[in-house]
């Protein structure tokens, strides 16, 4: 699911006019998969048309091959190998060829036409490339199209069809696979196994089954192909960003796929997954305020994944929610309960992929009054553990951004990613989704037409280069971290609340003051008697308990507004 605000989405208003997007994407010039999109000339670079040929061909001879090397020993799989790798090549060859022969042409008139035909061609031999070669190659073309503030609409567009593309392996391939993996056959696991799956990924897909005691469980099996082609498709993929990069230096993406190269080998290993699960079903089982529901695991190995079976909807179907009187804002807020509780919990994992096709809501009568519902999570495999330093400087980042402390928010934007000056205002915009006027001002404020038109808008030259710049630089962890928030907002986006971001606001500044106020309670050595630490308890208790009051009393505001049949000030 794509948020309406993306990942460090470029929300600044500058000094100097913008331009609207639409004129914007008339400037840009990009890339198969990045930013070339808004460079308005050629990068100056005096080598000969043949020699850069021939630096292309060599390059990509010794990558394809040092890959291929490196995946499979096994020479019956040697031509295969050569043919996915040669459609990268060529296909990276043929695009950084049109591109820079475009470049070239920005005195004509027409540039703009021809710098979006290249736009749109480039992108369409991309994703030919990606639907032959398939397995990991899907779902890095899932995760480009949603790159609208990266890549031009060209690009973003092309590549959509992909979201709906997962592929389904055989059901023979899958017996095949659990008894290469297991030395069993399927039904000495299983009294049945659906043959069709009920859902598909670019990775894996489930099947509903029961087991041989009669429970009912979700069983999520890899791709048989992953585990053939996923060393190469990885090599390559390096390869194409690191290609990229040395052509078009000003836009290095090399990033995407050095977290591609941690994330993907975790997200492959099922029996890690699984841990995952156990580790956040324990880790909620204690959480008063969370309701959370994590299937149970019944095992896992490698590529294979047993759960119990939860089904519940999607938290965007609204007509599910109404129809059993499930409080949208409740939800809404639930969510936010969920998800600063991992990023700011001590100890607690973080899940990484929170989109709607991982979250689902079930009607719980059982539940009192409003939190009639349990919030059902999947797919664990994406898990990070935030560093304790980072988690309190992230607090406090948060809480001077509630203050609207400019001062304060500066000193620990540095602290969690290094950020200074320069890229400061981008980066405040990027983990709010608020234009920068708004930060300073009040960020829990509701959006106006104007915020919103000029989000839209204000992407103004030389902006994208500091997104990429400061993408590059900050904390892997930090990236995820920002991911997860960005989903979040967009699955509160389409629950259509009535509240405004208000108190999801007051509830992220609840976790983040309890995070703080855990930390100076650390900090205080010896008894509390003592004037000097009495004084710090009673400044950090003061300070907790001042958001406590606040949210309470908002919370309240809506239970009195609700009573009287008022809906909620937007």
């Amino acid at each position: 699911m794509m948020s309406s605000f993306p990942l460090l989405s470029p929300f600044l208003r500058r000094t100097t006019p913008w331009t609207c997007r639409a004129c914007l994407r008339k400037q840009a010039a990009p890339l198969p998969p990045q930013r070339f999109t808004f460079a308005t000339k050629a990068p100056t670079r005096p080598i000969p048309k043949n020699r850069r040929r021939r630096r292309i061909v060599v390059a990509s001879g010794l990558g394809i091959t040092a890959a291929v090397v490196t995946v499979t020993d096994d020479a019956k799989h040697a031509a295969t190998a050569v043919q996915r790798s040669s459609r990268v090549a060529s296909t990276l060859f043929v695009c950084i060829k049109d591109y820079r022969s475009t470049l070239k042409r920005g005195q004509d008139e027409d540039y703009q036409d021809q710098l979006k035909a290249c736009h749109l061609r480039c992108a369409k031999r991309t994703l030919v490339t990606l639907e032959k070669n398939g397995s990991i190659f899907i779902k890095l073309g899932q995760h480009l199209s949603s790159l609208n503030y990266l890549l031009p609409s060209e690009w973003c567009d092309t590549f959509i069809p992909l979201q709906d593309k997962c592929p389904v392996s055989s059901f023979e391939s899958i017996q095949e696979m659990v008894l290469k993996d297991t030395g069993h056959e399927l039904s000495d696991y299983f009294e049945s196994f659906e043959e069709q799956p009920i859902g598909a990924a670019s990775l894996a897909q489930v099947h509903r089954a029961v087991t041989k005691d009669g429970q009912k469980v979700a069983v999520k099996v890899q791709h048989p192909a992953l585990d053939e082609w996923s060393k190469l498709d990885l090599a390559l993929t390096r390869f194409t960003f690191e290609s990229l990069r040395y052509w078009f230096p000003e836009y290095d993406l090399t990033w995407l796929s050095e977290e591609m190269e941690v994330s993907l080998p975790q997200e492959l290993d099922f029996a890690l997954e699984g841990q995952n699960a156990i580790r956040a079903r324990k880790y909620f089982a204690h959480v008063r305020d969370a309701p959370v529901i994590i299937p149970d695991v019944i095992w896992a190995k490698r590529r294979i994944l047993v759960m119990e079976y939860v089904s519940g909807h999607r938290p965007d179907d609204l007509e599910y929610l109404d129809s059993h009187k499930i409080d949208r804002d409740e939800v809404s807020a639930a969510l936010a309960r969920i998800f600063n509780e991992m990023i700011f919990g001590t100890n607690a994992p973080l899940h990484c992929d929170p989109h709607g096709g991982n979250i689902a809501i079930r009607h719980n009568p059982s539940r009192p009054g409003k939190a009639n519902f349990d919030v059902i999570m999947y797919d664990h495999g994406l898990y990070r553990d935030i560093p304790l330093p980072l988690r309190r400087s992230y607090a406090k980042l948060w809480l001077a951004v509630l203050d609207a402390d400019e001062p304060r928010m500066r000193k620990y934007a540095y602290e969690v990613a290094g950020i200074g000056d320069e890229y400061f205002a981008l980066f405040a915009s990027a983990i709010t989704g608020r234009d920068y006027t708004i930060v300073k001002q009040n960020v829990a404020a509701p959006r106006t037409k104007q915020e919103k038109d000029t989000i839209s808008d204000s992407l103004t030259e030389g902006m994208l280069e500091q997104l990429i710049q400061l993408l590059g630089q900050v904390p892997r962890v930090l990236l995820l971290i920002l991911k997860t928030n960005d989903l979040t907002r967009s699955l509160d986006e389409n629950l259509h609340t009535r509240q405004g971001p208000a108190r999801t606001f007051l509830i992220l500044a609840q976790y983040a003051s309890r995070t703080v106020y855990e930390e100076q309670l650390e900090a205080i050595a010896g008894s509390f008697l003592w004037p000097s630490n009495l004084f710090a308890f009673l400044h950090a208790w003061s300070t907790y308990m001042r958001v406590e009051l606040r949210l309470s009393a908002y919370e309240k505001y809506l239970q009195l507004r609700a009573l009287l049949g008022m809906e909620a000030l937007i």
